[in-house]
């Protein structure tokens, strides 16, 4: 069907904050993006400790970092930078994957500039539909990815753009409201009290969510929906974040918000089996002791991929990797976290104390370093391939035996339905 073109809402986004403009600002052009060269002043340098990726509020990704002279960052007219040192980089041994290249202190001006120009090229030479099979794009993954250039890696990775319809976004905001839309309010004014343009009704956050369910009228409502819209808005501009919100829904997560809690139960399932062979005595504790069901821990962690759970500069390079290596990777992370809690879980009295420790760690249990955390989930005990597999039967027994033939009871199939609109004088 035709759509008409309208105007997309990512017009109406502003940039993170207010800064001094730089002078003669210059651009380069990779293909289809277009990346800013930035030239940072020395008192715009803030002297605390923040990661790279802390930028509260961002609907554009972009950085200025004390290791770069020049900074690479997806080109906005009305751009304003920010100025955030970042994290040292932390290698992985256990992992068996490549090492990270050792940054302390420091790092020199050009390994930055460097790994950002790498991920401009390797996106330029990478289709979209093959950068989840490439190893080149594995590889710079595990060495980081720059806060200027996480919002198109993470539409790189879960090839959005093919999605993308022009116009669509801002045709479906005109459907109105969803019936979860007071919960989506109240959800944002609870997960993001600090971002008031988040908790507004028309505000990008319930703009989105409302799109989005309006879209696709099978999913159900879940908090977790609004905890990742809103990680994904504060990354990209408003229309970017939608399309890789329906591709990583698409892709990874559907199932979890399904009339059918199948998925859920079957991930959460492995989650358990996956953390008896890491550590007996802390599933004996939780699954025999507490008689806690996995499914009650993993809901929140897989539903939100850990976004209530894990602090933004660990989140986002979670995120990162996920978006890469798909569902199972959130049982290595979850199997991280509760190794992380394992004392205090091992010293809780009461199950629902266990749990809220799984689902909120405290800061002080995890890593200060997301690097760390990262190697942390690969050095579980867990052969992903072998997860794939279990997972794929465990799937087919579920659906072997939830199927009913038509005519029978209950027997209307359950099909994922798409609601797009129609153009003028469609019926």
């Amino acid at each position: 069907m035709s759509l008409p073109s309208l105007q997309t809402r990512s017009s109406r986004v502003t940039s993170p904050g207010p800064s001094t403009p730089l002078p003669e600002q210059e651009t380069v052009q990779v293909k289809d993006m277009d990346f800013e060269l930035v030239q940072p002043t020395i008192p715009a340098l803030a002297s605390s400790r923040t990661s790279e990726d802390s930028v509260a509020g961002a609907r554009e990704s972009s950085v200025l970092l004390p290791d770069s002279q020049t900074l690479l960052r997806p080109y906005s007219p009305a751009h304003s930078s920010l100025s955030l040192p970042r994290s040292p980089t932390v290698p992985s041994e256990a992992s068996g994957f490549p090492r990270a290249p050792s940054e302390s202190g420091n790092p020199s001006i050009e390994a930055h500039r460097q790994r950002e120009l790498k991920w401009i090229s390797i996106m330029s030479a990478t289709p979209a539909s093959q950068a989840r099979k490439s190893k080149k794009v594995k590889k710079l993954l595990l060495e980081g990815v720059p806060a200027s250039v996480r919002s198109n890696v993470w539409q790189h990775l879960t090839d959005s753009k093919s999605k993308r319809m022009d116009g669509l976004y801002g045709q479906l905001g005109k459907r109105g409201k969803v019936p979860a839309s007071a919960d989506i309010e109240r959800d944002a004014n609870a997960f993001f009290s600090d971002k008031p343009h988040f908790q507004k009704p028309d505000g990008p956050l319930v703009y989105l969510l409302n799109a989005y369910l309006t879209m696709v009228p099978d999913i159900q409502y879940h908090p977790g929906l609004t905890l990742v819209a809103g990680q994904l808005l504060q990354q990209s501009i408003e229309e970017d974040a939608f399309w890789i919100f329906v591709s990583l829904m698409d892709s990874h997560l559907r199932p979890y918000f399904s009339s059918s809690p199948a998925q859920i139960e079957v991930d959460a399932t492995l989650f358990g089996k996956a953390l008896e062979a890491n550590d007996v005595p802390l599933a004996k504790r939780l699954f025999v002791d507490m008689a806690i069901p996995p499914v009650a821990i993993c809901r929140s962690w897989f539903c939100s991929i850990f976004a209530h759970a894990l602090p933004p500069d660990i989140l986002h390079r979670v995120w990162d990797v996920f978006l890469y290596e798909g569902v199972v990777f959130l049982l290595r992370v979850g199997l991280a976290v509760a190794a992380s809690c394992r004392k205090l879980i091992m010293e809780s009295t009461k199950a629902d104390a266990a749990v809220n420790v799984l689902r909120n760690p405290p800061p002080n249990c995890l890593p200060t370093n997301p690097e760390a955390f990262i190697a942390m989930t690969w050095g579980m005990k867990l052969k992903d391939e072998d997860v794939r597999k279990q997972r794929n039967k465990m799937e087919a027994q579920v659906k072997r035996q939830t199927q009913r033939p038509i005519g029978t009871p209950g027997g209307t199939p359950q099909t994922a339905t798409i609601s797009l609109p129609r153009a003028p004088g469609e019926r």
